[in-house]
């Protein structure tokens, strides 16, 4: 399996994040690359690869243009109007508020932009999240091509970025443009399933009317956990899109059992529907020791978890995504791409 990562990631290390009222160490930093990197290299798996230049053109596709330019230039407005520290949202258009004038002022504009204020950007960001989604188009190429899968290693992640917001540490939502670029290449219906711990709203919300992308996502209830206003059951689509959206929401303590059962029938109505190609957004803060999350599998789960992905037999392209007990996280992303390529 081809990996693909950026030592660009780096870029963006925001050194604080507003967590349980106080600033801490974010829980998204480089050394997950690094967990990561090393457990691959370990297990001899060592066909890595830096990303190809990044194309605009599904980006663009994809996402609000002025949220494109925000990302671009919110760092320099934002020390022309002499801020100190890195950026954070602190005004937000709440119920009753006007959410379809933009500030002219950037205080104003981050706040409109961002949807989560734990998510800190720097001056690295812009070039940091680029790095992140080229990975994840050169994966995609390599799959298109012919290979039956590849693995980017995206950081930042991206599944909780929509079309205008960025926010649960994601800014541009790689997993969503390489279903387009599946798509632009030829594959009828795309399949994204995500299996990170928390719901992948922005992906939800980008193809949420579309019939040829379907979404199934694995996370902890929304009433218990981010993102918390999106991700129930019964949000299964519209218009066009209707049916093609699947959420299976779990509560606190969930075990491999139940979510396995998630996992298992996500994948029969993925396989019923006639996906032609896979996206698999690969988080593993499922796992039982992570710190921001409330599921309770084991490591040696998620080499189970990859072997029953690996037996759809679809070409699948793998993005980073969350995954915060930093000393397990190497284990538990190798072990699913070991199970898919044992199955």
């Amino acid at each position: 399996m081809r990996i693909i990562y950026s030592e660009d990631h780096r870029l963006h290390f925001p050194q604080a994040e507003l967590s349980g009222g106080q600033f801490v160490t974010p829980f998204e930093r480089p050394s997950r690359v690094e967990y990561v990197l090393n457990r691959l290299r370990q297990r001899k798996l060592t066909d890595i690869f830096t990303p190809d230049p990044v194309d605009m053109a599904p980006v663009q596709a994809l996402l609000d243009p002025g949220y494109l330019t925000f990302l671009q230039t919110a760092w320099d407005e934002w020390k022309a109007a002499g801020m100190a520290g890195e950026i954070i949202a602190a005004n937000v258009p709440a119920r009753s508020m006007h959410m379809d004038r933009i500030p002219e002022n950037i205080d104003g504009k981050v706040g409109y932009y961002c949807h989560a204020s734990e998510t800190a950007m720097t001056q690295g960001t812009w070039a940091a999240a680029l790095s992140s989604v080229a990975s994840a188009q050169t994966a995609q190429r390599h799959v298109a091509a012919g290979a039956d899968s590849a693995f980017a290693l995206c950081r930042p992640p991206g599944h909780h970025a929509t079309a205008d917001q960025y926010g649960g540490y994601c800014f541009i939502n790689n997993a969503a443009v390489v279903a387009q670029m599946f798509r632009d290449s030829g594959a009828n219906r795309v399949a994204i399933l995500d299996i990170d711990f928390h719901h992948g709203n922005g992906t939800q919300t980008i193809f949420y009317d579309r019939a040829d992308v379907m979404f199934a996502s694995l996370h902890g209830a929304p009433q218990e956990s981010y993102p918390y206003y999106l991700g129930y059951a019964d949000e299964t689509g519209k218009g066009a899109g209707e049916g093609s959206n699947l959420n299976y929401p779990m509560t606190a303590g969930t075990g491999y059992d139940v979510w396995a059962k998630a996992l298992d029938d996500a994948i029969g109505k993925i396989m019923a529907w006639g996906a032609d190609a896979l996206v698999v957004s690969l988080g593993v803060d499922a796992y039982k020791e992570d710190p921001i999350s409330f599921f309770k599998l084991e490591s040696d789960d998620f080499t189970d978890a990859g072997r029953r992905i690996g037996r759809m037999k679809l070409p699948a392209v793998f993005c980073m995504e969350g995954g915060y007990a930093i000393e397990a996280v190497g284990v538990n992303t190798v072990n699913v791409l070991e199970g898919f390529k044992d199955a």
